[in-house]
């Protein structure tokens, strides 16, 4: 057969390219050289899209929620002005539902029994506030301690909330009452001639006083007071559930930071002063001072049995307390402070409000504080006299019902958390239960959008004691439950003897802001008088 010797091999051919000597590294390199700087930042940042798409998706599995997040920040740009509609429609979607902001997952636990569940979960959330709290609150703080050291430490505050430990605060409360009630006569009638202005700044103020003057008595200064009052707004807009979760230079954080710093400092200050009176043997007129006499009082009987002293078993402690640290003691004052100002702030806006709005509840409330007082306007508070206003009280538990100061209550998921029989909250996730619709539920309290104190007392209201969650329930309920509500009860059978005051209705007056709490849209303009 034969050949054709004029047929060369390519392969022997130096201009002509082999295919084969492009390997993989060839390909590499030329996959390497089509890459510039643009179109990696382009594809490393659609990838980070589609896991930030892909983990919401998985965290949200079967429960209600937006079919797609918006690429990281979420709902950010319209959580930065909370509605009160789109949280109702939130809680409306299902018991469970989700959004998530940012690097943070959140579930809101909208039924009564779903909200119950996570207050009584403490093996596997505690409380968490917002991201920030902790920068703003210290990591230290007893409020983020955990299971037994958090029990413990709860123990040794539970003796500043007896009834004993409350007759004790009253004179000073009802001394920031006398001041605060007389300036706002004087802002009326004076300032403004009569005419209404937007009171709910001054209730924020008044409550602040008061808490100020509860915890930590006269050793705070009123100007003091006034600069706490005016710099709370700081904090509680820095610690709003949506927000930025590093402090950033002229944010809202770092402003909150730094009222945060003013508060701990004064209270720090109040501590020690404190310390000195009470080891001179004097007088407890406060919070702290009965903290720090308990811390004393333990000193004294641990020093006496070191040293072999017979101690009667009537002289021990209730608590034995170790002595804690001037800061120490103003974080956990701080953390009073924290839970008590916007929430009372609140329930005292409403509660004017509501009393001005409806003039025959406002009417009861007076016969029946001058009734117990045989008709003296003047007669001083005292645990008795509060003891004997059930109509007061009722007046005050519709207001808490009608418009809870708190709604919601952030909780972290230290585990995954088995939520239902078909979907487990992921660990590191946020979980909210919020008490509106348990306080708004029908079958609890009939008409629940209708102000009704009677329910509270010929009505069926106190049966459902599920549904009632203003204050929580489990291992973390508020501590100054029956404080806040003993203050608030003081404060309008005080305000109802002594003032006149008159709302001026507006188009926003039960439209619902939501800062942190809830406060009337028109901040409430009222006009102040006095009492003859």
């Amino acid at each position: 057969m034969a050949t054709n010797g004029s047929f060369a091999s390519p392969v022997a051919n130096a201009d002509y390219p082999a295919s084969f000597d492009d390997g993989p590294e060839g390909i590499l390199t030329q996959l390497y050289r089509g890459v510039n700087g643009y179109s990696l930042v382009i594809t490393t940042f659609l990838l980070l899209v589609a896991y930030d798409q892909f983990k919401y998706l998985w965290n949200k599995g079967s429960i209600a929620g937006p079919a797609w997040k918006m690429p990281f920040i979420g709902p950010f740009l319209s959580s930065v002005n909370p509605k009160m509609d789109e949280y109702k429609a939130k809680w409306n979607s299902g018991e469970l539902s989700c959004v998530s902001v940012f690097h943070k997952f959140v579930v809101m636990a909208s039924s009564r029994d779903m909200a119950r569940k996570v207050f009584n979960s403490p093996d596997f959330v505690k409380p968490c506030v917002v991201d920030v709290a902790q920068k703003l609150l210290r990591p230290t703080n007893w409020v983020f301690l955990d299971g037994r050291a958090h029990i413990d430490y709860r123990k040794g505050l539970n003796g500043l909330f007896t009834r004993q430990a409350l007759e004790t605060y009253l004179p000073g409360q009802e001394e920031v009452y006398e001041k605060y009630f007389a300036r706002f006569v004087e802002i009326s009638q004076n300032e403004h001639n009569g005419k209404p202005v937007p009171f709910m700044p001054m209730f924020r103020e008044l409550m602040c006083a008061v808490s100020c003057r509860t915890f930590a008595g006269h050793y705070m200064s009123d100007a003091a007071v006034k600069k706490i009052a005016d710099d709370y707004y700081k904090i509680t807009a820095a610690l709003e559930l949506v927000n930025f979760p590093i402090i950033i230079p002229f944010t809202r954080t770092w402003y909150g930071k730094k009222a945060s710093d003013m508060v701990l400092n004064e209270f720090s200050i109040c501590a020690a002063k404190s310390k000195a009176r009470m080891k001179a043997g004097g007088d407890i007129t406060c919070i702290m001072d009965g903290w720090i006499k308990s811390m004393l009082d333990s000193e004294k009987y641990r020093e006496q049995i070191a040293k072999g002293t017979t101690v009667d078993d009537s002289e021990k402690p209730a608590m034995l307390l170790r002595v804690f640290s001037d800061f120490e003691i103003a974080q956990t004052l701080f953390t009073f402070l924290f839970a008590s100002q916007d929430a009372t702030s609140s329930a005292c806006t409403w509660l004017f409000q509501l009393m001005a709005d409806r003039p025959e509840i406002l009417d009861r409330v007076r016969e029946e504080n001058l009734a117990v007082r045989n008709g003296d306007k003047f007669q001083n508070f005292s645990m008795d006299i509060l003891d004997k206003l059930p109509y007061t009280k009722a007046v005050v538990k519709e207001t808490l019902r009608y418009r809870p100061p708190v709604i919601m209550v952030p909780y972290v998921v230290k585990k995954s958390f088995p939520m239902t029989d078909s979907y487990t909250a992921p660990q590191g996730s946020m979980v909210i239960p919020t008490v509106w619709p348990a306080l708004h539920d029908p079958e609890a309290y009939p008409r629940p959008d209708y102000f009704d104190p009677d329910r509270w007392i010929s009505g069926d209201a106190e049966k459902s004691a599920k549904n009632w969650l203003v204050f929580g329930t489990g291992p973390h309920y508020c501590l100054g439950q029956t404080y806040a509500q003993n203050n608030l009860i003081a404060m309008i059978g005080k305000a109802s003897m002594q003032l006149d005051w008159k709302h001026h209705i507006t188009p926003l007056s039960e439209e619902i802001q939501v800062f942190a709490t809830l406060f009337p849209m028109d901040h409430c303009p009222l006009v102040f008088s006095q009492r003859d």
